[in-house]
């Protein structure tokens, strides 16, 4: 059985890293790589524009996809750590500036959770199907034993939150599917490279390593695992 992907900020070094290991395997049949810029595509590849803080992109987006069928794992690759110089991520409350903390609430909660509610429509009735979002082991409130971060934290909290939702309503609207939140590691990506120094050289990530153990995880989930928060190995990590 050959099933239809999507990963929505493909542009991203995990987002990439995702659909060209999607688009190798054999069981995908398609994959649509969603980003603000989107390239010319490629075997097996459609890619599609979609503005993260647009939500008529969002849904147009998403529209284009379902002319073709349902979607059988859905991947939101989407989020931001930090604003650039002097906008976070913040060492101490007194740092905190609303409208850089308004940003990233935009980009790492208001925006997914707009992705949620359109590409749920498309997932799968019939059979297991997957929506999965990176999150990040720093969004756990349980896990938070040195504080600051506090807009990306929050952040990614309140994903977490938004996950655990989803998949409550899942359980009454689409019981074959899992939402989950995923933990990729610390990855050598833009995104990162301020915050890399003192990861050991082993657990600093390629995006193509962090991809594949993303797919992993995804493979072993189970209907039961609806609703959590997995790092990279598989392990859960609490709220």
């Amino acid at each position: 059985m050959t099933m239809r992907a999507c990963v929505f900020g493909a542009s991203g070094g995990i987002g990439a890293a995702l659909v060209a290991r999607l688009a190798a395997r054999d069981d995908v049949a398609e994959v649509f790589a969603l980003s603000r810029q989107p390239d010319a595509g490629g075997d097996k590849v459609t890619s599609l524009a979609f503005d993260l803080t647009d939500e008529a992109t969002i849904a147009a987006a998403v529209a284009q996809m379902g002319e073709g069928g349902a979607i059988d794992l859905a991947i939101i690759a989407t989020g931001i750590l930090s604003l650039g110089e002097g906008k976070g991520p913040e060492k101490s409350l007194s740092q905190i500036d609303g409208a850089a903390m308004a940003q990233v609430f935009a980009l790492n909660t208001i925006g997914p959770a707009l992705v949620m509610k359109h590409v749920v429509t498309l997932l799968c009735r019939e059979s297991r199907a997957v929506l999965a979002v990176l999150s990040a082991r720093v969004g756990s409130i349980g896990d938070n034993k040195l504080g600051g971060w506090h807009s990306y934290r929050a952040s990614k909290a309140a994903l977490n939150m938004l996950v655990r939702n989803c998949a409550i309503e899942f359980a009454r609207t689409r019981p074959k599917a899992i939402a989950v939140a995923l933990h990729p590691g610390t990855v050598d990506t833009a995104l990162s490279q301020p915050f890399q120094r003192g990861v050991p050289q082993d657990k600093l990530f390629t995006p193509d390593r962090s991809a594949g153990h993303l797919l992993e995880v995804i493979e072993g989930l189970a209907r039961e695992d609806s609703g959590g928060l997995f790092a990279w190995d598989g392990q859960r990590i609490e709220f």
